[in-house]
């Protein structure tokens, strides 16, 4: 087949796909076609469109999965963080549901100082083993729901619980059959999905645990959680069962007969594909996506909830009574009681709004959106910085002042003017042999040293924008 034989075009306007970037939002997710999946000789048509209008959702496990992954949480720093995670999810239950906990005192008294709140959104729910003795927690808290953990690939079932598959079977869905008993619903946790016999083991189960569901008024119905608790998964369409992603999904849906609502995935970051896998699993026909806030979980941690969060706005396309804001506000939280955060981890890395990059200085000078992935301070009250380094140049040195003092683009001071701050940078690189980067505290004695009459200005009209680091 011939290549078309493709023109320049040229254009009055630049072409800035604006539907896509409209800045003062996440990116949009626009699709232009629906995805062919074939599974045992039946073809899916599924089409991504469709997700702008389901209700798919976020669902936390910051103090289940976040907790097996460092020091454990203060009472005081599980009810803040609730607290936080409550006005991120605003009033449409963007993040739905949030898991607990239940095994000491400590953990019961999170659980109730959280429910004391009466917050609607996040959901408490409880997480427990397949046992009746953790079951009979979850009932003296009088939670409504609960994961339980339902391992279900051999290498759990015959390694770890040393059973057969006939007995996990069964043992399983006695337990389910008693949660229901008890009022409480099940959220039936498929450990180690992507290693498991789908059709020899996990379909006959889940098959099972909806005709259980079939007796049971919609509140008592089993929920499926997809666990890919090694990271295998992998979302590309045409690959093989058990690591198919896709073809999961897929086969819970249709084979099955979960409904959309009923399934969530839940996954790991060992091979880099945590969210990825968690949203193509919302694209497949998986209403929840479980997460962690700043992806802190087990080894290599859960889908990012702030990450997930971005992709849910980016596929609604607007911003559902979200305030991004509050993403900021938690990330200072967690550096406030030790936590560390990568430099370079998107949206609350200390990097992430900056370069000292001159070239990307000069660009975000002309026009913001050339550098800036999105409006970062008005999504996230992070405007862009410029760290000065020997990489930043004078168009670096440059936008850090004008930034600094405020000013607007038909105000700006011109680089003659400050050809002396400018020096004194290249010769702490060129002279002194200088490895850090200039602090914004040299920047501003340079500028009150060089610049005193544009500094005493800014500073009198309240324009002087003094940035402070959170690392």
């Amino acid at each position: 087949m011939k290549a078309h034989d493709w023109k320049l075009k040229e254009v009055s306007e630049p072409a800035l796909f604006t539907d896509m970037f409209p800045h003062i939002m996440p990116p949009h997710i626009v699709w232009d076609g629906p995805i062919i999946e074939e599974i045992n000789g039946t073809t899916h048509t599924i089409h991504p469109h469709e997700l702008k209008q389901r209700d798919i959702f976020i669902t936390d496990t910051t103090f289940r999965d976040g907790q097996q992954a460092r020091v454990p949480y203060s009472l005081e720093q599980i009810t803040t963080l609730f607290e936080l995670l409550s006005k991120l999810s605003g009033p449409r239950g963007v993040i739905r549901q949030t898991e607990f906990f239940l095994y000491n005192h400590k953990d019961r008294e999170a659980v109730q100082k959280c429910l004391e709140r009466g917050y609607r959104y996040p959901e408490i729910t409880g997480w427990i083993r397949a046992n009746a003795g953790d079951l009979s927690l979850v009932e003296n808290m009088g939670l409504k729901e609960t994961g339980m953990l339902t391992s279900c690939s051999d290498y759990h079932i015959f390694k770890k619980l040393k059973m057969d598959r006939r007995k996990a079977f069964d043992y399983y869905t006695g337990l389910v059959k008693e949660a229901m008993a008890k009022g409480i619903r099940p959220r039936c946790h498929l450990e180690d999905i992507t290693r498991a016999d789908i059709p020899g083991f996990v379909l006959p189960y889940v098959q099972e645990l909806m005709r259980i569901s079939e007796s049971v008024p919609e509140p008592l119905k089993a929920k499926i959680r997809l666990c890919d608790t090694m990271g295998f998964g992998v979302p590309y369409p045409g690959s093989a069962l058990p690591r198919s992603v896709p073809k999961i999904v897929l086969m819970m849906r249709h084979e099955a007969g979960v409904p959309s609502h009923r399934l969530e995935w839940h996954g790991h970051n060992d091979f880099h594909k945590v969210l990825i896998n968690g949203t193509t699993a919302w694209l497949y026909g998986c209403d929840a996506l479980n997460a962690s806030l700043i992806g802190i979980g087990e080894r290599t941690g859960n889908p990012p909830l702030e990450g997930a969060l971005f992709e849910y706005l980016g596929i609604k396309g607007e911003m559902c009574d979200v305030d991004t804001r509050i993403v900021t506000e938690i990330a200072r939280y967690y550096r406030s009681i030790g936590t560390r955060i990568s430099v370079r981890y998107p949206f609350v890395g200390d990097n992430f709004h900056k370069t000292s990059a001159g070239i990307h200085a000069d660009g975000l000078s002309r026009d913001e959106r050339i550098y800036n992935i999105f409006d970062s301070g008005r999504l996230l009250d992070r405007p862009p910085e410029i760290v000065i380094t020997d990489k930043s140049g004078s168009d670096g040195v440059y936008h850090w002042v004008n930034t600094f003092l405020g000013l607007s683009e038909t105000q700006r001071i011109k680089k003659t003017h400050m050809a002396k701050i400018m020096r004194w940078v290249a010769d702490q690189y060129e002279k002194e042999n200088r490895l850090t980067a200039v602090s914004d505290k040299e920047m501003i004695l340079l500028v009150r040293e060089h610049l005193p009459v544009e500094y005493e200005k800014a500073q009198t009209e309240g324009r002087l924008r003094y940035i402070h680091h959170d690392e």
